[in-house]
């Protein structure tokens, strides 16, 4: 499911010239939305089902969830004008917004600890290849005539999906986590999450290095093809090696969290995040906001590396202390950590000048910052394990 968020996004860059032209939208900068305006559902919506799925369960909250993005897919592809084409968005945004929180409390369901971390790392490692595809994906429907292509092969993975989880899926929630569905239910989990230090501090830095990612995918399509390197039919490649990057890091990860830990493993990895994107900041400054493609994707591809030793473990780790509201603790924290993301890369995305500095300079203030949010959780006592982290 979480493979749904990842080419609802990805596979969709290519088409934005398309889009552009059939739309007449007169700026560039403005078709970021159609990413920027998904992830505002995706996140909206996780409120809802994490306390649905502590009530009713995690399989049909999720079935329900896919028929919803199913619904945002169609109306996609019959899209009148650009306005509709991003309600269209927000609509698959709400439905895959299920797979984002049951996803991870179903992992929360069966594991704990650093075992808990090393699955979270292979759910994110399929997240992080898919967009080594997903615009390839994204190229070959245009290729068939139509940006509406695009959707249809959306629509054909929810499709699959819907019928592999109605044929394979267990029920994983245990019964006597099961909670009744009222405000007042629902509060007290809130209550208890977001009274929790660790699952707070870990999530607000998650949300900061989500905005990262978001504001690299936002104008990725601008800086790799029609803004500055002009890569054309070759943008999915360069957008691939970099998520390659990602998704042999997620595997290191899973197999040296059981060992190092999640703490050491994430601090290590935040914190030489923020050194190269200082690197990166120089780098452009150095060649005047266009460095050479080499060198903006090796550097690009070494922080897409390091980032992802940090991404899962925060999850995993923000969740730990919750189990037994982890339907609704993945849901709040689902909803915060993806709005912070948002509009973080919404802010970097509209910073686009033609120039790879927004990207570094975002990279830098917003890893620093999740750097102090990581010590301030920790009360200072970074690189530390632990039996559960």
């Amino acid at each position: 499911m979480m493979a749904v968020t990842a080419i609802s996004i990805d596979n969709l860059l290519p088409a934005f010239p398309a889009i552009q032209a059939r739309f007449g939208v007169p700026d560039a900068n403005s078709l970021q939305l159609l990413v920027y305006v998904y992830m505002i559902g995706f996140g909206a919506a996780q409120i809802f089902y994490g306390p649905l799925s502590d009530t009713y369960g995690r399989r049909p909250i999720l079935m329900a969830g896919l028929a919803i993005y199913v619904v945002g897919s169609g109306l996609a592809m019959v899209a009148p004008s650009f306005g509709w084409l991003l309600a269209a968005r927000i609509i698959q945004g709400i439905g895959a917004a299920s797979g984002r929180v049951l996803s991870t409390a179903i992992v929360r369901d069966r594991f704990a600890g650093r075992e808990m971390a090393s699955v979270m790392s292979l759910i994110m490692m399929v997240f992080l290849i898919v967009p080594m595809i997903a615009p390839a994906i994204g190229g070959a429907m245009l290729l068939l005539g139509s940006w509406v292509y695009v959707f249809v092969s959306m629509l054909a993975l929810a499709g699959i999906l819907f019928v592999w989880f109605a044929w394979r899926m267990p029920e994983t929630l245990h019964p006597e986590f099961r909670r009744p569905f009222s405000f007042r239910a629902v509060a007290q989990a809130v209550g208890l999450t977001f009274r929790n230090r660790v699952a707070v501090g870990y999530a607000t830095a998650l949300g900061l290095l989500t905005g990262c990612i978001m504001g690299y995918v936002g104008s990725a399509q601008q800086v790799f093809d029609t803004g500055l390197y002009h890569l054309g039919a070759l943008f999915p490649l360069a957008f691939g090696l970099v998520a390659g990057s990602m998704g042999a890091a997620t595997l290191v990860n899973a197999r040296l969290v059981r060992r190092l830990g999640m703490r050491p493993l994430s601090h290590a990895g935040l914190s030489l995040f923020v050194v190269v994107a200082v690197i990166q900041v120089v780098a452009g400054l150095a060649y005047h906001g266009h460095p050479p493609l080499a060198l903006f994707l090796a550097i690009l591809a070494a922080n897409q590396f390091l980032i992802s030793f940090a991404m899962p473990n925060f999850n995993a780790l923000a969740l730990q202390p919750l189990g037994e509201i982890a339907g609704t603790a993945s849901s709040f924290l689902g909803f915060y950590t993806t709005i912070l993301g948002a509009f973080c890369g919404y802010l970097i995305g509209q910073s686009f000048d033609g120039s790879v500095l927004p990207i570094g300079l975002g990279y830098a203030v917003l890893g620093a910052l999740a750097l102090a949010v990581v010590a301030w959780t920790e009360r200072g006592r970074l690189f530390r394990g632990g039996v559960s982290g």
